[in-house]
């Protein structure tokens, strides 16, 4: 039975909630403000939310976050930096319903972006060029290089601020989303800002799945990674690039995003990730902003949730393929096999035991052979770029 996604004020408690019949479980994000501070899930019944569960379960999210209000009133919060910065760019292939609701919503954002760039990646047909049309503000780029990691590429080329902000065409950013998302920039060290990218909807058991194994979203704690103090090869906890800004710089200081990273490429995803690193072994920092908050619509089907964590295992080793052979960096080995060790052998023993809660074998399995497909498939994609024209 599908979930219901849920928004809820501390300060408007409502004293029930009705939702249709279909629900048997309700996921509740709770904010302050505006702010997201929570989230959790509770148990449905006959059209009505369990109140005894999920009141208990605000009051505890009420008091693991009332300190940092206190903080907050204290020092007030970080004064807005210039909108104008920033660009707002789209990377798609072939997703033209997607991209209309996320052109919606970036056309929303409060205050409005200096541009907004859709990159049109290795089309085949001309359905992306002809949504973005509709759209006066958009100014539709045609990237013929595969891969996400070439759009990504080409928009901080296209771009003319300082600032890009990147959001995925299956997301729907809140109005607040950018300016939340560049005010870390005042600080010349922040190179990169995350955001808090949370399930449009969950009416799948896929999409369930997705958000329980492998979510988008990394808390509701504002942090700060610095390049000095962290480890550049332990940056799960960075974000995604489903929701996340950086400096133009890294294209010509960095060397950009590396194109045979991500999906459009045998390694299928990993850009993000690899990014993160770099930027942080170049000593900047990144901030993750709760606050920017962006709404992702997950795979709806078992078999694209299969695929995409297959995706995530290769990419995963890819990009820790290149950190070894490119970065010189032996240490992924031990990176490596600490994640096998104490993540996926710990998921597959509960699922050989079948736990209750355990995650579904066949998704495990997936992950396990993208893993092993991972060098190979990096190798293969520096052959494509070298081959290119």
């Amino acid at each position: 039975m599908p979930t219901a996604v849920l928004q809820v004020d501390v300060e408007k408690i409502p004293s029930d909630l009705h939702l249709p019949d279909k629900y048997t479980r309700a996921f509740v994000l709770v904010r302050r403000k505006g702010s997201p501070i929570a989230q959790f899930s509770v148990p449905v019944r006959d059209g009505h939310v369990d109140l005894e569960r999920y009141n208990r379960a605000l009051l505890q999210a009420i008091g693991r976050q009332s300190w940092h209000w206190g903080v907050e009133g204290y020092l007030g919060r970080p004064r807005a930096v210039d909108i104008a910065s920033a660009t707002v760019a789209i990377c798609t292939r072939e997703r033209p319903d997607d991209l209309v609701r996320a052109l919606r919503a970036v056309g929303a954002l409060q205050p409005a972006p200096a541009e907004i760039l859709v990159v049109d990646n290795n089309p085949v047909t001309d359905r992306t060029r002809e949504v973005a049309a509709r759209f006066p503000a958009v100014r539709y780029v045609r990237e013929d290089r595969p891969g996400l990691d070439a759009a990504r590429n080409r928009a901080l080329l296209e771009a003319t601020t300082r600032v890009v902000a990147f959001t995925d065409d299956d997301a729907v950013p809140e109005p607040e989303w950018l300016d939340h998302l560049v005010r870390p920039f005042e600080d010349p060290r922040v190179w990169c800002t995350s955001g808090l990218t949370l399930p449009l909807e969950l009416e799948t058991p896929a999409q369930e799945w997705f958000e329980r194994y492998s979510p988008f979203g990394r808390g509701f704690e504002r942090r700060v990674f610095d390049g000095t103090r962290h480890d550049p090869l332990s940056v799960s906890r960075v974000g995604a690039g489903a929701n996340m800004a950086v400096r133009r710089e890294v294209l010509s200081d960095l060397g950009g995003f590396d194109e045979a990273l991500d999906a459009g490429t045998p390694s299928r995803s990993g850009g993000d990730h690899e990014m993160f690193g770099r930027i942080l072994a170049a000593g900047h920092r990144i901030v993750y902003e709760p606050a920017a908050v962006s709404w992702h619509r997950h795979r709806r089907s078992w078999e694209e949730l299969r695929e995409a964590l297959y995706g995530y295992g290769v990419g995963v080793y890819a990009m820790w393929t290149r950190k070894l052979l490119l970065d010189r960096e032996p240490a992924v080995l031990i990176h490596a096999v600490r994640w096998f060790h104490y993540g996926q052998i710990r998921h597959l023993w509960r699922a050989l035991r079948r736990r209750p809660d355990a995650v579904p074998l066949d998704l495990l399995l997936a992950e396990l052979r993208g893993c092993l497909a991972g060098p190979g498939a990096y190798l293969a994609a520096r052959r494509q770029l070298r081959g290119r024209p």
